[in-house]
């Protein structure tokens, strides 16, 4: 009877599986509308496919749609309150809906938040993610509230059980935040020496440029890139070198290889770098070359004002 019943459902199971392997497939695609179409009138219907209202949820929370995510996340919660997943999402959605509204509004979303972290954290010693926002979350809650650097760290503890990565970074967080540079720096060093990701060493980049200490701020660049051989590192380089006019050649020998071996994926358009350029040659009294390159970041990306001001300073040397 039981292979009966299956045979029979077979074709429904189908059928409600190709619309979730629709919906990741517009999500991954990063068509999230799209995603909330399709699964719109599917969810009406499915109330118990947890899987599609997942996605449903997702579909909203990547276009910011935080009442929306809320409402789909609830019933995942509702439906299995033993995921720890799900008690993660739905306080990231209630989370940034706080953000999003007046302090006062905010006052009574923030218990939630809490208490579905705390209820991840609780049903998933693993959870790292669940960890890592009840770390940031301690930090910027006023005391008043229920803030607690001491709260934050013993999640960042826990963290550093589960990957020592995590808990450097996390406390990097903690003492970057509570305006502790010096320790912040310590920390994320020691997660570029145990981890040495992209995201370790952007932390610390970020940290230096917080600190105003460019010097730093391009080692730590050099330092990725010759570990992560990405392009991106040259224009970052050069930018450090033309805002606070120091190591102009490097930054010019920088842009230079960012323009040659440009592509997409870089991120940053090709008319930053003719800027930067400009910057650092107005900076040499090189005016000819200034305006060289002033020109091309103008006739690439013509709306951007911050390219004529500084035509006009060239022009005054």
């Amino acid at each position: 009877m039981k292979h009966f019943l299956f045979f029979l459902l077979a074709p429904v199971l189908t059928f409600g599986q190709a619309f979730v392997n629709d919906a990741k497939q517009l999500i991954d695609k990063k068509e999230y509308k799209k995603a909330e179409q399709l699964l719109s009138e599917y969810v009406k219907t499915n109330k118990s496919d947890l899987e599609a209202i997942e996605l449903y949820g997702d579909a909203y929370g990547h276009q910011e749609k935080w009442d929306d995510a809320i409402v789909q996340y609830k019933k995942l919660v509702d439906g299995k309150p033993n995921n720890a997943n799900f008690h993660y999402k739905y306080g990231g959605a209630l989370g940034m809906k706080a953000l999003s509204v007046n302090k006062m509004k905010a006052l009574g979303i923030i218990g939630d938040v809490k208490g579905a972290f705390l209820k991840a954290a609780e049903l998933d010693p693993k959870h790292i993610d669940a960890r890592w926002a009840l770390v940031e979350l301690y930090m910027q809650l006023p005391g008043i509230i229920g803030g607690s650097k001491s709260k934050s760290f013993q999640y960042a503890k826990e963290l550093e059980a589960l990957s020592k990565v995590d808990g450097y970074l996390a406390k990097g967080y903690i003492y970057e935040y509570d305006d502790e540079p010096e320790l912040a720096e310590k920390y994320y060093k020691l997660a570029i020496t145990e981890g040495g990701s992209l995201n370790c060493y952007d932390k610390l980049t970020d940290l230096y440029e917080k600190e105003k200490q460019p010097d730093k701020v391009i080692g730590n660049l050099e330092a990725s890139g010759e570990k992560h051989k990405r392009n991106a590192m040259h224009y970052q380089i050069g930018k450090v070198c033309a805002e606070y006019n120091i190591q102009l050649d490097k930054g010019e020998k920088c842009l230079l290889i960012y323009i040659e071996n440009y592509s997409a994926e870089d991120g940053v358009p090709k008319a930053w770098a003719y800027y930067r350029l400009a910057q650092i040659y107005k900076f040499k009294r090189n005016k000819d070359d200034a305006l060289k390159w002033i020109d091309k970041a103008i006739t690439s990306l013509p709306q951007i004002d911050i390219f004529k001001t500084e035509k006009t300073a060239i022009q005054s040397l």
